[in-house]
C-alpha cells in the first residue's frame, strides 16, 4: 500500500520513538505541527512526529463539499449513521504508517497513536486492533463510533489510553468522550479521562498534560 502523504518532524538525534497524529475533519497534517515545540519535550526522548494528510472526499453534512476527511460524516449527530467502511479504510491506511515506522527501526512498543476529533475515531480503531503492542493511544475531543463492531487484538489489551475533551465542545459533545471512556472500561481497558474548560480545540493545560503523558509512555525507562 502507498503510504499517505505526511508532515514529519524529526528529533535532534536519531529517532527511537514515534507519534502518528491524525487531524480532524477539514484540516490537514499541518494542523498540529505548531503543537510540537509547545510540548517542550527533552531532546533525548528522540521522538518523531508523523502528521498524515487525510484524502479529500465529499462530506455529506457539508452538502457534499470536498474537503480533507478520514471518512464521510453523514449526520450532524456524528455517532449515528457512521460511514464505517470509510473509517475502516482510513484505519488501514494509518496502520500502514505504523508499519512504515517499524520498518524505519521503531519498535511497536515505542509508537503512540493520537487523533483529534474524527482523527481520534480512526486512532481508536487502529490502536485497539493492532497486532503488536503499542506505547499508547491519545484521543482528543473525539468519540468511538466502531465500539459496537470492533474486534480488539489481545496484543493491546493493556494499552495505555488517555482521553482529553473540552467541557464546552459544541462539535463533539463531551458526553461522547465520556461514553467512549465508559465503553472502553466495559471492554476491559483502563483509560484516563480529563476535561478542560474549552470548546472543540486544544489548550495550554492540555498540551502540558500531553507532554507529561508522552514522557511517561516513552521515557528511557520504558525502552
Amino acid at each position: 500500500m502507498t503510504c499517505l502523504p505526511c508532515v514529519e518532524i524529526e528529533p535532534q538525534i536519531e529517532a527511537n520513538a514515534a507519534v502518528v497524529w491524525l487531524h480532524g475533519l477539514g484540516a490537514n497534517g499541518h494542523d498540529f505541527e505548531p503543537v510540537v515545540p509547545e510540548l517542550r519535550l527533552p531532546p533525548e526522548l528522540a521522538l518523531r512526529f508523523v502528521f498524515p494528510h487525510a484524502p479529500a472526499r465529499p462530506v455529506t453534512v457539508n452538502n457534499g463539499y470536498v474537503m480533507p476527511a478520514w471518512y464521510d460524516i453523514r449526520s450532524m449527530t456524528i455517532d449515528h449513521d457512521v460511514d464505517e467502511q470509510g473509517l475502516l479504510d482510513a484505519a488501514e491506511s494509518v496502520q500502514a504508517l505504523v508499519e512504515r515506522e517499524r520498518e524505519r527501526g521503531i519498535a511497536s512498543e515505542r509508537i503512540v497513536l493520537a487523533g483529534f476529533s474524527q482523527g481520534g475515531a480512526v486512532a481508536y480503531q487502529v490502536a485497539l486492533t493492532y497486532p503488536e503492542p503499542l506505547a499508547g493511544l491519545l484521543a482528543l475531543s473525539s468519540y468511538f463510533p466502531t465500539a459496537g463492531s470492533i474486534r480488539p487484538n489481545p496484543a493491546n489489551s493493556g494499552l495505555p489510553i488517555r482521553i482529553c475533551h473540552g467541557s464546552m465542545d459544541p462539535i463533539v459533545p463531551e458526553a461522547l468522550g465520556r461514553e467512549s471512556c465508559a465503553l472502553l472500561k466495559e471492554m476491559g481497558y483502563h483509560p484516563d479521562y480529563k476535561t478542560y474548560p474549552m470548546q472543540h480545540a486544544v489548550c495550554s493545560d492540555e498540551i502540558d498534560d500531553i507532554s507529561r503523558w508522552l514522557q511517561e509512555r516513552l521515557g528511557r525507562r520504558n525502552q
